[in-house]
């Protein structure tokens, strides 16, 4: 069941995705541009972004960090005088692993700054411009917002005491999103990724299951974002048994993660 308008047609189409210099939103911007999309790619690496406009003919670099919400007020305000947001994605993401035995409070801070906060300073400067915007004649809709959640949001997990959490927090701020929003013509789907070859999942020391690569996920996104979905959660061969989790009680749920960290 599609729960929001379909968006397969990309040519001419304005997205901007936050937190695109390498990994998923790399990837997802290039397939985006691959479909004739205008893509404005954003993120603190200025090298990374200006690499991926020489690579990426007509595409836009604006770098930015997620946890100055001036400087995303400002950027928002600017792309807007440019025209019509069809798409806004926030990708930005920080993660290291984090157990409660050796807590880390700075950098336990640094994950909700990046990763949640930054998301609310996004939503704080383009939630006003979208409702502004003209209903789409063709889709109905005024624009659209992506939100980068994880499946390690779905329950507590070993070693994601800083990550998790931020993602859990993302899940829930996407539905109330789409609760929200629906009526009003704008758009909300979340993406819940499983292992993905990027910088960050390269710190893991131990075996992740179902690895895919950045070019893989973009292409899951793309055909949610076609079929119209809420939720994209990919490898499906992975992400349905972390789904399962979910529906755990809680003495079964300790007693499965616990194998998958006895020490």
């Amino acid at each position: 069941m599609a729960l929001n308008p379909r968006m397969a047609d990309w040519r001419g189409r304005t997205v901007w995705l936050v937190g695109a210099s390498t990994g998923i939103g790399r990837a997802s911007a290039s397939a985006l541009h691959a479909q004739g999309a205008k893509v404005i790619v954003s993120a603190r690496g200025v090298d990374a972004l200006n690499a991926f406009v020489d690579a990426h003919p007509g595409a836009q670099a604006l770098p930015l960090d997620v946890t100055d919400a001036r400087a995303v007020q400002a950027a928002a305000l600017a792309l807007a005088d440019q025209g019509a947001l069809d798409c806004v994605v926030f990708c930005a993401g920080h993660y290291h692993a984090m157990q409660a035995t050796d807590i880390d409070l700075s950098d336990l801070l640094r994950h909700n700054q990046i990763n949640y906060l930054g998301a609310l300073h996004l939503l704080d400067a383009v939630l006003p411009i979208l409702l502004r915007q003209p209903l789409d004649p063709h889709s109905s809709q005024r624009g659209h917002i992506s939100l980068m959640g994880s499946v390690a949001g779905y329950r507590g997990l070993p070693n994601s005491l800083a990550y998790g959490p931020t993602k859990a927090a993302l899940i829930n701020l996407a539905e109330t999103l789409y609760l929200d929003l629906h009526r009003h013509g704008v758009g909300v789907s979340l993406i819940n990724p499983g292992f993905v070859d990027t910088p960050l999942t390269a710190q893991n020391q131990f075996k992740m299951p179902a690895l895919i690569s950045p070019e893989q996920a973009a292409q899951e996104i793309l055909r949610g974002w076609s079929r119209g979905a809420f939720e994209m959660h990919f490898p499906r061969r992975f992400t349905w048994w972390m789904k399962a989790l979910q529906l755990l009680p809680y003495p079964a749920f300790f007693a499965a993660t616990r194998r998958l960290n006895p020490g």
